[in-house]
């Protein structure tokens, strides 16, 4: 995304302009410049003026929809790669947790063979030494 946007002239001038009018050296120099236009070049009601700085609203307006559109589609972009990673995720946990249910299984099967085992063991060592007595 950073290459496609530093690859296209047009985003980079959005993205300056953009990143400009968010500055404080765009209000100072708009003070400076709407100061000296009203003392110097035009007198009341600065229609001239008005002009200028609808249009300029207007143009503004644009590149902040521009960088508004632009950061949408980033934040989609990276919702979907975070829900692919998500998915991803579960799918490893499920594929853990049904490992770890397979090996309690084998576990508790293994357990209670052993318990039968020496059960059965025990049993036969009763009955030996029951019937030599």
């Amino acid at each position: 995304m950073q290459k496609e946007r530093a690859e296209d002239v047009q985003l980079r001038i959005a993205d300056w302009i953009t990143r400009f009018a968010g500055s404080m050296w765009f209000v100072y120099i708009h003070m400076v410049l709407f100061a000296a236009w009203m003392v110097g070049v035009e007198k009341s009601p600065w229609q001239t003026l008005t002009l200028i700085v609808s249009l300029e609203a207007i143009f503004l307006s644009t590149f902040v929809m521009i960088g508004q559109n632009r950061q949408a589609e980033f934040t989609r972009k990276k919702a979907d790669h975070d829900y692919e990673a998500q998915e991803l995720e579960l799918r490893h946990n499920t594929e853990l947790t049904e490992l770890v249910h397979a090996l309690t299984i084998e576990i508790h099967k293994a357990v209670n063979a052993v318990a039968a085992d020496e059960t059965a063991t025990g049993d036969n060592a009763k009955q030996a030494s029951g019937s030599t007595a």
